[in-house]
């Protein structure tokens, strides 16, 4: 397996990828909840008290959307948004805290 086959999505390469696409649309309800689809759920293996971490992404100063990631998954995945957004570690501790 090449060096291009062995990394995430995630990477932030820079280069356009088909790895991101729509894959339902949710509601925000009056609570500010949503649901995160059940098909959806066992694709990515999410289970009832999984955490979950939002990343947010911004264009031109605005939060254009949200990624979610498995917050067991965050430790593999730290030295790729490292380089890319600093406070992305710091986010990942917090939350490993609040989890303690």
């Amino acid at each position: 397996m090449n060096k291009k086959e062995k990394m995430s999505c995630l990477a932030g390469s820079g280069k356009s990828t088909s790895c991101c696409k729509v894959e339902s649309l949710i509601s925000v309800d009056e609570r500010g909840q949503m649901v995160l689809p059940k098909d959806l759920r066992e694709k990515a293996d999410i289970k009832p008290g999984d955490k979950l971490a939002v990343i947010s992404w911004e264009k031109d100063g605005a939060t254009c959307c949200f990624t979610l990631i498995k917050a067991d998954s965050l430790a593999g995945e730290s030295a790729i948004f490292s380089g890319h957004d600093a406070g992305f570690i710091q986010k990942r501790n917090e939350i490993r805290e609040v989890e303690k």
